[in-house]
């Protein structure tokens, strides 16, 4: 289910999520959409950064603060790349950013 399409939080620095959702078991889905039309320089799913990733994270942690009770939470990337698409479930992690 969608609850949220390019999220952005206030002022400089601060991140963007593409999709916010929430899948069949409850876990909510932050999700980076990538698109290249050649998988040259790595491709989609490479262009999503550390530095990216931190945003993206950031972005979630404001997100979370309307929550009362925080579920479990996931970081999806979709590339596109050449008319192919792929759904990278669980693509990064908050730990790791």
């Amino acid at each position: 289910m969608l609850l949220e399409r390019n999220y952005k939080t206030p002022g400089r620095g601060g991140g963007e999520i593409d999709l916010i959702m929430r899948d069949g078991s409850g876990t909510l889905v932050f999700v980076e959409v990538r698109a290249r039309r050649t998988a040259a320089a790595g491709g989609a799913a490479a262009s999503v950064t550390a530095t990216k990733q931190r945003r993206i994270i950031f972005a979630a942690q404001r997100y979370l603060q309307r929550w009362r009770t925080l579920p479990p939470c996931r970081f999806d990337v979709v590339a596109i790349e050449g008319g192919q698409v792929e759904w990278l479930k669980g693509a990064f992690a908050a730990e790791g950013a």
